[in-house]
């Protein structure tokens, strides 16, 4: 029996590399990955190197929500689910891409709503339970992080996010699984000042992770996709980076 298991998934898996196309989802990480500016810089030092030890080894310090990164809940809300606390089957999602970017030409303060998720479902379908549903901004197009903050003549920060009500509506009426986009917050920029934190707050309330500095949804359709989040099992810690891919099928 478990034989056969294996040799289905082998022969499935010769299908996926045939019929599929693996898009990576997380931005190369380095000293010089676009971040939000209330985090340090990214160090890294040299521990062991080949002249004199024969090999290599490095010591990094980074912020646990650096670059591509995953934010469980325990980011905003203590006491609950760390790193540690997920499953591998939890890690691996159907996943939803929906894109505004024709809503933000106008306008980057743009905050995706119940009524642009409904008409998405007219054209694509029901949200299913368990799904990832990620927003796709075009932001990963950016390559710094002034291009991310994307900041007025005044300071003000300008990008685009998920509106609070839009978030409540994916997670009690489709029982989504996560979320992610490829800006630095959860939140549009120009809400932060009067709601604060109030669309990250939320998703991470309800016992779910997000992945934040999104990368390349631009190669991943709306439908048919799955989405693997993985990330280090760090007991207690309230974030880290990421490293996220989809498997799609071939257009």
């Amino acid at each position: 029996m478990n034989g056969g298991v294996i040799m289905n998934l082998w022969k499935d898996f010769e299908t996926w590399k045939e019929e599929c196309c693996w898009v990576d989802l997380t931005r190369p990480l380095s000293p010089a990955t676009p971040h939000w500016d209330g985090f340090p810089e990214m160090i890294i030092k040299d521990l062991y190197d080949y002249a004199e030890d024969g090999f290599q080894a490095k010591i990094l310090e980074i912020c646990t929500q650096f670059g591509t990164h995953v934010d469980p809940p325990s980011h905003f809300h203590q006491g609950t689910e760390t790193l540690d606390c997920y499953t591998p089957e939890q890690m691996v999602m159907p996943l939803c891409v929906i894109d505004i970017t024709d809503k933000i030409k106008d306008s980057v303060d743009y905050g995706l709503t119940v009524e642009d998720v409904k008409a998405w479902e007219a054209e694509n379908g029901t949200i299913p339970a368990g799904a990832f549903v990620a927003l796709r901004s075009d932001w990963s197009k950016r390559t710094t992080a002034d291009e991310l903050d994307n900041k007025d003549a005044e300071g003000h920060k300008h990008y685009p996010g998920w509106d609070v009500n839009t978030v409540k509506f994916l997670v009690e009426e489709r029982n989504i699984a996560s979320i992610g986009h490829e800006t630095t917050d959860t939140d549009p920029a120009y809400t932060q000042d009067e709601l604060g934190y109030a669309a990250e707050e939320y998703i991470l309330s309800t016992h779910r992770f997000q992945i934040e500095v999104m990368y390349n949804l631009s190669q991943v359709p709306a439908t048919g996709s799955l989405i693997f989040c993985g990330f280090p099992k760090l007991l207690g810690m309230p974030g880290s980076p990421a490293r996220c891919y989809a498997l799609c099928p071939k257009k």
